[in-house]
């Protein structure tokens, strides 16, 4: 798993421990069985535990929550993929940047073509 991959997943058990794992897998646009892959990997490695409970409208849910090794990996993986996404961005300004001195527009101001 890639850090956006393991970001994503942290964020979103993060505000809906309870989610189902085809609710995971349709919010990180992937199979269902690569979620399932992606928590077990979560599971062994002890940065996230699994509980299950009894509800009221479900017999079974499960909870999953970060363990205080998973926090700090969150932490971790926060911090590259905000690295990663800062130099994208960068990357991107440059790249604007040298397009509109290639066709000579204004900062703002979009050419049509005649």
């Amino acid at each position: 798993m890639n850090d956006a991959t393991n970001y994503k997943i942290y964020k979103i058990l993060e505000a809906n421990p309870e989610i189902s794992q085809r609710e995971l897998a349709r919010k990180l646009d992937v199979s269902l069985g690569k979620a399932n892959y992606c928590l077990k990997g979560l599971v062994e490695k002890g940065l996230i535990k699994v509980s299950r409970f009894s509800n009221a409208k479900n017999k079974l849910v499960y909870l999953y929550l970060l363990t205080p090794k998973g926090i700090e990996h969150k932490a971790k993986v926060t911090l590259r993929y905000l690295k990663r996404r800062m130099q994208e961005y960068d990357e991107l300004k440059e790249e604007i940047a040298r397009l509109r001195e290639e066709v000579a527009c204004e900062p703002g101001e979009i050419r049509k073509k005649d």
